[in-house]
């Protein structure tokens, strides 16, 4: 790590709150559009408008681990090899959108509800969730206070018990590597709520060594380990002190937007 990155954390966690704000977080799209993204890797081959898929509309009734373990989607975007024909058959995102409860991929009519190329589509029911727990960052939407308070029910598994829930619940302690850097935990009972095991082992962190070559915050910014879903999907790392609990302040980057 160059001695700037050094620098900048020591800076962000040392001075005051305003100073932390210069910390190069990637600018924060609207919280409407937050986790919302544009799927064109088969579209564009067959001639198609890229898929908009929003993440806050689809976690209200699924957990992660639905699309990203059982339906066999690569948690970074635009990696999966997802065809019309696949969705027809029930894979991908024809296990739910076959045209019974949802609307599937027969009709003409349908096919702009997806393939649209427009990440704000649905930004209108964004005003949905204005009593849901909010938090200052990401779309302002504290999901895991969301979940545990009952606010959503989504389900966990399409297959066997929808209900079933993962009962590993340990955290871990991540002691820094420079001694003003406070350290960060990891609670697996947070992620095993949404995520399933596989989702991040091995492919994300090795389990086998109890280290990961190349874990570092640089790393994480650059959409890596916690950064492929902290980011632009799950909060992101503009809420320090959710992972650095003893850090001396969070930054000033988002202010509340009153609902």
């Amino acid at each position: 790590m160059s001695r700037r990155w050094v620098w900048i954390v020591a800076i962000v966690l040392l001075a005051p709150a305003g100073a932390a704000a210069h910390f190069p977080f990637p600018a924060p799209p609207p919280p409407e559009e937050y986790g919302n993204l544009l799927i064109w890797r088969g579209s564009m081959k067959e001639g198609l408008l890229p898929v908009s898929f929003s993440h806050w509309v689809h976690r209200r009734k699924h957990t992660c681990r639905v699309c990203h373990f059982e339906l066999q989607f690569n948690m970074e975007a635009n990696t999966t090899e997802i065809t019309e024909a696949a969705n027809r058959a029930g894979s991908f995102c024809g296990a739910c959108h076959d045209g019974k409860e949802l609307f599937g991929h027969e009709k003409k009519e349908d096919c702009e509800k997806c393939h649209n190329a427009d990440r704000t589509r649905g930004s209108m029911r964004f005003k949905e969730l204005w009593r849901f727990p909010n938090t200052r960052y990401g779309n302002r939407i504290d999901w895991s206070a969301a979940l545990e308070g009952g606010w959503i029910k989504p389900v966990h598994r399409l297959s066997v018990n929808p209900s079933e829930k993962f009962g590993f619940d340990n955290t871990l302690e991540l002691a820094a590597e420079w001694s003003m850097v406070s350290g960060a935990i990891f609670p697996h009972g947070k992620h095993t709520a949404w995520l399933d095991c596989n989702d991040c082992h091995p492919h994300l962190f090795n389990i086998k060594r109890k280290f990961t070559e190349g874990f570092r915050m640089t790393s994480n910014l650059d959409g890596e380990y916690c950064g492929v879903c902290h980011t632009g999907v799950a909060f992101p790392m503009t809420d320090c002190k959710r992972c650095h609990p003893a850090m001396r302040s969070p930054p000033v980057y988002q202010e509340p937007v009153p609902r």
